[in-house]
């Protein structure tokens, strides 16, 4: 049986956000799967790290304006490392990685996401990448709950988490879960053309340009109207505000 006093060493801490990150919230209990996995591999019982996935959601900002609650005594040691994850993600989700030491039983590798290609990269940097935008993924259809926010959607191989500011633009954010929508894949594609936004408020914007095509096409007529309503608020990590922005300013065809 797990020692109650004993303390939550770093490298334990970081693993357990790093799960916490990859769960759905209403999956944040000690009889999931995942969470047995880890917390055997941990040496904790399930019950004390759902305990602490808890306390990290209790920090979350997304929960807390909906007005669900942890168990409301996170430690400091906890706040730290949700400080050290928003200052850096992609070096720690590296660390994570390393930690587990590749064991996959834990977490495997998508391999229904679309892998951006980097031609000319070494095999370190293309293993990196894709473990990264693997955790990218995850994370954000998690905090989505595996539903496209604007259509509805729900089967997990037609959705994509589309970036808010493009990999190429966002270098400190490229796996910052606040730096994702969960999009099916023809509003992923419309939103990274330009032709829809989200504004800061998180009502979807249409751009007129969409007018201007075959407005009697289904698919259009359902874009068109999507036109002033909201996105469905993600359970964990809401879109960063000054990313909605950037894309509004950069991307939109206005």
């Amino acid at each position: 049986m797990e020692n109650l006093t004993q303390r939550w060493t770093k490298e334990q801490l970081k693993l357990a956000f790093y799960l916490y990150c990859q769960i759905p919230f209403g999956k944040l209990h000690s009889k999931n799967p995942i969470i047995m996995k880890m917390a055997s591999f941990l040496g904790r019982t399930s019950n004390a790290l759902a305990m602490k996935l808890v306390n990290f959601a209790s920090l979350d900002p997304a929960i807390k304006s909906t007005g669900r609650k942890g168990l409301g005594n996170a430690s400091r040691s906890d706040r730290e490392i949700w400080d050290l994850f928003h200052d850096n993600w992609s070096k720690l989700a590296e660390e994570c990685e390393a930690l587990m030491q590749g064991n996959q039983i834990i977490f495997s590798l998508d391999e229904n996401q679309e892998v951006n290609n980097f031609l000319g990269e070494t095999r370190d940097t293309i293993v990196k990448t894709r473990i990264g935008q693997n955790f990218f993924r995850k994370s954000v259809l998690a905090s989505y709950e595996n539903i496209c926010c604007m259509s509805g959607v729900s089967i997990p191989e037609l959705l994509i988490a589309s970036h808010i500011i493009p990999w190429a633009k966002a270098k400190d954010n490229r796996l910052n879960p606040s730096n994702g929508l969960c999009l099916s894949a023809i509003h992923d594609k419309a939103f990274d053309k330009g032709f829809l936004t989200v504004l800061p408020d998180y009502s979807i914007k249409v751009s007129n340009k969409l007018t201007s095509y075959d407005c009697n096409s289904n698919q259009t007529k359902l874009l068109i109207q999507l036109n002033g309503k909201l996105i469905k608020l993600p359970s964990k990590f809401l879109p960063e505000k000054d990313f909605l922005v950037w894309h509004n300013n950069n991307i939109f065809i206005s």
